[in-house]
């Protein structure tokens, strides 16, 4: 029996929200289809990585040899990003679909968006987590209120110099403020580029590494389309963005609500009816682990 996810008072309460969930859905996401072959280069896993109906879709597979991946031509220092994913479908136990912002070196930023594969009828776990100036540490786990391998859905990332929003079709499952007034660092200065992969990591992904990849279910797929990046872009060669002037500005940007977004009434009573119905581990509650004492960017607000 399928483990997607609804105990029956969350079962209740999504049936209550649909409504203004399609609505907010439907005024929320205008996606403009992008171009893989324009957008993104495909880095590695040779043939298991693809991109099909004339730049629409792009699929990366993993078998026993190799996985795959692929990243943004452009880099961006703030924005909104939007890509819908289809998950490896089956059991999936062993793998990890991982999509991201990353700079590089030592002391990266980084903003993740992990789905743990797991064992066919038990749920995918999304791990997520923020690295900046080169330390993470700072994951929570959720489980999904659907089946992420039969359909596509968006996952979002909203990057500002005030938060970083995670967003699940629009519903708002994690906010990270900035905290820098605590000495806590923040992604703000590093541009960052757009990566994903499909890779085997079966020595932690599922259930601690006790349950191994089944190669005989290989080759494993996940899919990708309508990506969609309202951001602004960098230029490595002038060393700005292209949000440095009003004028490249209304270029660049369609929208720019972005720059200042944050959770309004509504979209603050949906992260809490994520967390608390699929919230599986917060950092921010592990006092075992901080034994000396939580992070200080937990202690304003639990939506960290």
């Amino acid at each position: 029996m399928l483990f997607y996810y609804f105990n029956e008072s969350s079962s209740k309460s999504l049936m209550l929200l649909s409504a203004s969930l399609l609505l907010f859905a439907i005024a929320s996401t205008a996606f403009a289809a992008g171009d893989f072959y324009k957008d993104f280069d495909l880095t590695w896993g040779g043939p298991r990585a693809k991109i099909l109906s004339g730049g629409q879709i792009l699929t990366l597979s993993l078998d026993r040899a190799s996985g795959s991946g692929f990243q943004s031509k452009r880099e961006y220092l703030f924005g909104r990003i939007d890509m819908q994913l289809k998950l490896v479908a089956g059991d999936s136990a062993g793998t990890v679909t991982a999509y991201y912002l990353s700079s590089e070196g030592a002391t990266h930023d980084e903003i993740d968006f992990e789905f743990l594969g797991n064992v066919s009828g038990q749920p995918y776990i999304l791990h997520t987590n923020v690295f900046a100036q080169g330390k993470g540490g700072r994951e929570q786990q959720f489980y999904l209120w659907f089946d992420p391998t039969r359909n596509f859905h968006t996952y979002s990332i909203v990057w500002n110099p005030q938060r970083i929003i995670f967003l699940v079709d629009n519903i708002p499952i994690r906010e990270f403020n900035n905290a820098e007034k605590l000495g806590v660092p923040y992604p703000k200065s590093q541009p960052m580029r757009i990566y994903s992969s499909l890779w085997n990591a079966d020595d932690w992904a599922t259930r601690g590494g006790l349950v191994k990849t089944d190669w005989t279910k290989a080759p494993f797929t996940a899919y990708y389309r309508n990506f969609n990046a309202n951001a602004c872009t960098w230029s490595s060669s002038t060393s700005s963005s292209s949000c440095s002037s009003s004028k490249k500005f209304d270029i660049a940007l369609v929208d720019n609500s972005w720059q200042t977004q944050e959770l309004d009434g509504w979209s603050r009573r949906r992260l809490r009816w994520v967390q608390k119905n699929y919230m599986i581990y917060n950092y921010c509650s592990d006092f075992k682990r901080f034994s000396q004492g939580l992070p200080p960017e937990c202690k304003p607000s639990r939506f960290h």
